[in-house]
């Protein structure tokens, strides 16, 4: 009995901070996540678990890495008609695929969290569905993120999905009154010029990814000539259909 109380004395405190939620590594505060695609939701994961999830397959697939690319379409417009049949509230709103439900699932930041639209998703496929960088959106782990400035204009990129809940992250944390403040309107201006600086065009000798083709129509327009070849493809609770923040804290 005395061995073991002065044991508790003894043993050395569990490091703190956020830990690989599948080994238990310890994590810097910049790290990779995981969807967990059977429970929907996100895993802090360290750099040796994230590289074994990046392979097709691993895990059966309950587990897949998010990755780290961020790509641009300089060709893409969305006029009034296309961005009112969205019925978007916010001017930010991001689009992923979901492979449990086989289509596309919308939510917009919100002092409350993730909001998910409920808006026909056929909708979105025809919107949405046809442009360039919803060719290249790999299920589960990327999303479209969208944003209408002032004068109307809409950029689309395409970033990793854990991004799109540190945006909401963000908004909670800043959020004040009926518009947000000037804090909270300053803190996502500088998230959009980091997410801007970081995309690139995609490659255009890149595949379409098969899964995230749609049949739907579009009401998209682009200024790049179509290629003759196979076109090319670049934290609060859980909401439904979409990830949860990491269990570990807001990425």
């Amino acid at each position: 009995m005395t061995s073991d109380v002065l044991r508790q004395f003894t043993r050395r405190p569990p490091p703190k901070g956020e830990r690989c939620d599948l080994c238990g590594e310890p994590l810097p505060a910049e790290h990779r996540h995981l969807v967990d695609t059977s429970r929907r939701s996100l895993r802090c994961s360290c750099p040796h678990c994230h590289l074994l999830f990046t392979r097709p397959g691993a895990g059966q697939g309950r587990f897949r890495a998010v990755p780290d690319r961020y790509l641009s379409d300089p060709g893409f417009v969305l006029d009034e008609a296309g961005w009112n049949r969205l019925q978007i509230p916010v001017t930010l709103a991001f689009f992923f695929r979901n492979s449990e439900l086989g289509r596309l699932a919308a939510f917009y930041p919100s002092p409350a969290g993730a909001t998910e639209s409920e808006l026909d998703p056929r909708t979105w496929d025809t919107v949405l569905g046809r442009s360039r960088l919803a060719e290249l959106l790999e299920p589960d782990v990327e999303a479209l993120l969208l944003h209408r400035g002032r004068d109307g204009s809409v950029m689309c990129t395409l970033v990793p999905v854990d991004v799109c809940y540190e945006l909401v992250g963000r908004m909670r944390l800043h959020w004040k009154g009926f518009d947000g403040g000037s804090e909270a309107r300053a803190d996502i201006e500088e998230f959009l010029e980091r997410i801007t600086a970081a995309a690139r065009p995609p490659d255009p000798e890149a595949a379409p990814d098969p899964e995230a083709e749609t049949e739907a129509g579009s009401t998209v327009a682009s200024t790049r000539p179509e290629p003759s070849a196979a076109p090319a493809k670049s934290p609060p609770p859980a909401e439904p259909g979409g990830p949860a923040p990491p269990t570990g804290g807001a990425p």
